[in-house]
């Protein structure tokens, strides 16, 4: 996956089927068809390795936030050469905006392979 096209495509996918699925079968799939066999996901306090602990980690935020949390994208990934951006926002369907961030990707082979996880200050 070379365009930008695609590296939206796999950010926004990782977004949706990743980080907004509930159900751990579907997701741990999801993780299967866009992740490389032994990615890494570095969050601001955390490094989370191999694509069980990933689903984990979303399977948990998900819970912690409630029912109707969900992510959704700001705007489609720019990116080249194998690394892409996607900002994004969170919160409850229908809420207020609890956190607004970005993933930063590096692509192998058509996959991710690490994943940042950067989030914005909070507004003033």
């Amino acid at each position: 996956m070379s365009s930008e096209m695609d590296l939206d495509h796999l950010l926004r996918a990782n977004l949706m089927r990743v980080f907004n699925e509930r159900d751990a079968a579907k997701r741990d799939a999801a993780i299967a068809e866009l992740f490389v066999a032994d990615p890494v996901m570095y969050e601001p306090d955390n490094v989370v390795e191999g694509r069980a602990a990933i689903s984990a980690v979303a399977g948990n935020l998900l819970e912690q936030f409630g029912p109707s949390f969900q992510f959704a994208p700001l705007a489609p990934a720019v990116g080249h050469h194998g690394l892409a951006v996607l900002r994004w926002q969170a919160g409850p369907a229908g809420g207020p905006i609890a956190v607004t961030g970005s993933d930063a990707a590096h692509m192998l082979d058509g996959r991710i392979a690490r994943l940042w996880v950067l989030l914005d200050p909070p507004a003033a």
